[in-house]
């Protein structure tokens, strides 16, 4: 039992050490992230791949249960004719572990 209450008060100090570090990097991008979000008269479209299509969809859960509409799109659906649910007053968040996923590469230059 000790055992395992050494181990969640070990996991909970890792975590708030992560968090401290993440603190530092917010800066003025953070900010005008947030406040193109918070301006915009659109939704917010957030997309991924693989992993990270699982991370967007969670954003996207967290976004609307606080008043945020946002909506997830598949990029190989937006590929393929999904695209056209983008409007030009919607923000586009796209997550990318690698920075340098094939589908997302395909979308950046459509939605600017």
């Amino acid at each position: 039992m000790s055992t395992s209450i050494e181990r969640g008060k070990e996991v909970i100090r890792i975590e708030a050490e992560a968090l401290e570090a993440l603190a530092s990097r917010i800066d003025e991008n953070f900010a005008a992230a947030v406040d193109l979000i918070f301006n915009s008269t659109g939704r917010v479209i957030v997309t991924g791949m693989g992993k990270s299509g699982l991370v967007a969809r969670k954003i996207v859960a967290t976004m609307n249960s606080t008043g945020t509409a946002a909506v997830f799109l598949h990029p190989s659906d937006a590929v393929h004719g999904d695209l056209g649910m983008v409007r030009a007053e919607d923000v586009v968040i796209c997550l990318s572990k690698s920075g340098d996923t094939e589908e997302i590469r395909q979308l950046v230059p459509m939605f600017r």
